[in-house]
């Protein structure tokens, strides 16, 4: 290799030392060369890569944060993590010194206390790995995360809010560290980290589900798991990545998560299992011996912590699994949380909950459930606290992340007259929708709706107008007068969906003259163009009975509610 390159390449990775702030430990810190200098492209720097952000040319960057192995030591992540976290936020972008305000407001002032610091009851003394901060920088990471607490009271369980904190101070100052944080728990177009126990849950059985696309690991995942079963080990999936796996390792897939969400650690945790199984299919490997002596979760713990392949190895075959889009992992993640929040058990008006407190009106979904009462129109002749018991129910039925939004009146007959063309203009641009309809014979059901309405117009390859659009979180309701929820059959079924019949799949459908929620041998709620008359009956996408006795019905009032910020 040339001199002159050489001491380029030395020249772009600085000494250990001085590439982390003083808050982090080097000493420890080990760099992976992944292949000896000259054989590939050049590493891109920061500055060759921050115009493809603010284009907005996110599958080209996706390519290259993924092709370019920089070393641990690397500086391109002070500027490069803090960019693509940057990309996430929601609303307005924090002022100068907002979070200085904040830590003064909590703490009374901005030295770092000599005591230890009350971390929110969101975190667990098993979550709190520091990496190589020194105990400075865990005050530091403990300051960060308690402020986030204190920003956003909503958060009522995250094991991997302090990894990817303490993660991120071992490339920039402590300011910097609470923006992106604070970007990546508002995003709304992806995730990052879960927040409450339910979406958590929701995250471990959905790689359980997307595993058994590669029956052979999972089946012998499932094999050797023997008596604790498979479940207790995907319970821990996020562990392998943010607490087994070395730390060179996890700053590579860190690289990519803070572009691509959670998709990412789902893509890793599955090339885990691929490459644990490579290495414990030979009954004389010493992976197989292991699992079998201490049991497959130590086993896949310590084959973390003792990767036998490269970052770039590990990310390779991770981003090689076929049949694994980002739209197919939404759908497993969506029918998993629809699968567990219906097994919720609804009684006459008490709401019988899980053992978890995630279901629990939050203080953010009360305000928002007190706002829409007082909106409401079909709580005439209501009791206050009939209506409030109804808003309650209603409120434990819908997407968890939605319950946190302020309800906003998009529409009311009462208000807006009886117009399919008023109602388009008005709703059709927001998601999800909620619409409660009330007859004259004062029955109260409606819809939960996940998609536009304006979705009506979009068109398939060949030209043609969609029949019918809408994904499975769209659901059906009765409040009044008994009250149950009627979700996607989908979700109810143990069989993929991309198994689910056709028939089984008719969300919402609308033109000129109407508006159909449900379809498959019936259709659930249909009203006319003018909003006065319409019609229940069975469908096979909700498998749900009529929603009033008679089938037929007379709107008394139709309102739509909206989510704002979602």
């Amino acid at each position: 290799m040339p001199s002159v390159m050489l001491s380029a390449v030395l020249e772009e990775e600085p000494d250990l030392y001085e590439a982390f702030p003083p808050h982090v430990d080097p000493s420890g810190i080990t760099i992976l060369t992944d292949s000896p200098p000259g054989k590939k492209a050049p590493l891109k720097n920061f500055e060759e890569i921050q115009p493809l952000i603010q284009q907005g040319r996110k599958r080209e960057l996706k390519l290259i944060i993924r092709e370019n192995s920089w070393p641990i030591n690397s500086p391109v992540r002070a500027s490069l993590w803090p960019a693509l976290c940057r990309q996430h936020q929601h609303g307005k972008s924090m002022l100068d010194g907002f979070y200085w305000d904040m830590v003064t407001q909590v703490f009374g002032t901005v030295e770092l206390p000599d005591k230890p610091i009350m971390l929110p009851p969101f975190v667990e003394a098993t979550h709190c790995l520091g990496y190589h901060l020194t105990r400075k920088g865990r005050a530091v990471a403990d300051r960060v995360v308690s402020v986030l607490g204190y920003a956003c009271p909503d958060i009522t369980y995250s094991p991997s809010l302090y990894p990817i904190t303490a993660a991120l101070l071992h490339f920039m100052p402590e300011e910097e560290c609470y923006h992106c944080m604070a970007s990546l728990v508002a995003s709304k177009e992806k995730m990052f980290i879960t927040q409450t126990k339910l979406l958590n849950e929701v995250t471990w059985k959905t790689v359980m589900q997307i595993a058994k696309k590669h029956a052979s690991a999972a089946q012998h995942l499932s094999r050797l798991s023997g008596a604790i079963g498979p479940e207790r080990i995907y319970a821990d999936w996020q562990w392998w990545i943010l607490a087994a796996l070395p730390f060179p390792h996890l700053v590579r897939v860190l690289d990519c998560f803070f572009h691509e969400g959670i998709k990412v650690f789902y893509r890793v945790a599955l090339a885990i299992l691929i490459l644990f199984h490579k290495h414990t299919t030979n009954q004389n490997s010493e992976w197989y011996a292991e699992a079998t002596k201490n049991g497959v979760d130590h086993a896949i713990d310590k084959f973390c912590r003792n990767m036998p392949v490269s970052p770039t190895k590990l990310l390779r075959t991770a981003f090689t699994i076929r049949a694994l889009s980002s739209q197919y992992i939404s759908r497993v993640f969506i029918k998993t949380e629809m699968t567990l929040k219906s097994k919720q058990v609804i009684t006459g008006s008490r709401l019988v909950r899980s053992r978890s407190s995630d279901n629990l009106p939050t203080s953010q979904s009360q305000v928002n459930i007190q706002m829409m009462s007082h909106t409401l129109t079909i709580r005439e002749r209501m009791s206050e606290e009939t209506c409030k018991q109804m808003l309650f129910t209603l409120w434990s039925w819908l997407p968890v992340r939605i319950t946190m939004y302020q309800p906003v009146l998009l529409y009311t007959t009462e208000e807006h007259g009886c117009s399919l063309t008023t109602f388009y203009v008005r709703v059709e641009h927001h998601e999800p929708t909620l619409l409660m309809i009330k007859t004259c014979n004062n029955e109260v059901f409606g819809a939960y709706c996940s998609t536009r309405w304006f979705e009506r117009n979009q068109k398939d390859e060949r030209g043609n107008r969609q029949a019918y659009f809408g994904t499975g979180e769209t659901f059906l309701f009765s409040l009044q007068p008994t009250r149950a929820k009627y979700p996607w059959v989908g979700c109810l079924e143990d069989n993929q969906e991309d198994k689910t019949p056709h028939a089984n799949s008719l969300f919402m459908a609308a033109d000129n003259t109407m508006i159909t929620i449900g379809g498959g041998d019936g259709q659930a709620i249909w009203m006319d163009e003018n909003i006065r008359y319409g019609k229940t009956d069975r469908c096979s996408t909700f498998n749900n009975p009529p929603l009033c006795p008679s089938g037929d019905f007379e709107i008394r009032v139709l309102e739509v509610y909206g989510f704002a910020g979602a």
